[in-house]
């Protein structure tokens, strides 16, 4: 009798934690005339209307699956773009702040959105580098990713077997992304505001499971 070997589905390996990456949803346009309000020197917009209708979206596409814990960073755009889950699931999001955006350095407050806009030189010099730390005062992609493999252990450790919806945002997201494949720094930043990508961590092994999922937001 012969044996069949079918192809397997992919299962995440036995303790691994999967997190459910959702980029925040479209904050407010930056103004020359009123930038944003600092936190820790970090621009902290509120989303936008739009942004908050991809929140519901979110929630929709999200709901139904199940979450043991909901995560967001210490700037508001994360936190309003999760309340809409937080409240189908009645859990309360827990503040994981090393997962926040990348620091833009003298481009804060919205001056980044300004200068990529206008092509000034160091935005266009940021891209063929892929470093962010072309704009002055930036933080390093070493530092970055430092900061976000720490806030990942930390989660993977206190969650084993679990799946967490983790609220970020776009750098941060793609940087993570870029980690877990080794691909160039800035291959994975263009997610959409309210996209889902996805990651499993097994310790110091991470497998993206998917990337810029927007079909919800449709």
């Amino acid at each position: 009798m012969t044996t069949e070997y079918r192809q397997p589905r992919f299962q995440a390996p036995p303790g691994s934690t999967e997190l459910v990456l959702v980029r925040h949803g479209e904050s407010e346009p930056a103004r020359t005339d009123r930038p944003f309000p600092l936190v820790g020197g970090q621009g902290d917009p509120e989303l936008a209307p739009q942004g908050l209708r991809q929140a519901e979206a979110v929630a929709d596409r999200l709901a139904a699956e199940h979450l043991d814990a909901i995560y967001v960073t210490n700037l508001r755009r994360t936190v309003q773009t999760a309340a809409p889950l937080a409240a189908r699931l009645g859990l309360a999001p827990r503040v994981e702040a090393d997962l926040r955006e990348v620091h833009l350095g003298e481009w804060e407050g919205g001056l980044f959105r300004q200068r990529v806009a206008e092509q000034h030189p160091l935005a266009v010099r940021m891209r063929e580098t892929q470093r962010w730390d072309v704009i002055p005062g930036a933080e390093p992609t070493e530092r970055l990713a430092d900061r976000l493999r720490a806030a990942v252990g930390r989660l993977a450790a206190a969650h084993p077997g679990q799946r967490l919806a983790v609220f970020s945002h776009g750098g941060a997201i793609g940087q993570l992304l870029a980690m877990a494949t080794g691909s160039e720094p800035f291959a994975f930043t263009g997610s959409d505001n309210g996209a889902i990508s996805r990651l499993v961590v097994t310790g110091p092994r991470w497998v993206v499971r998917g990337f810029n999922e927007t079909s919800h937001l449709d």
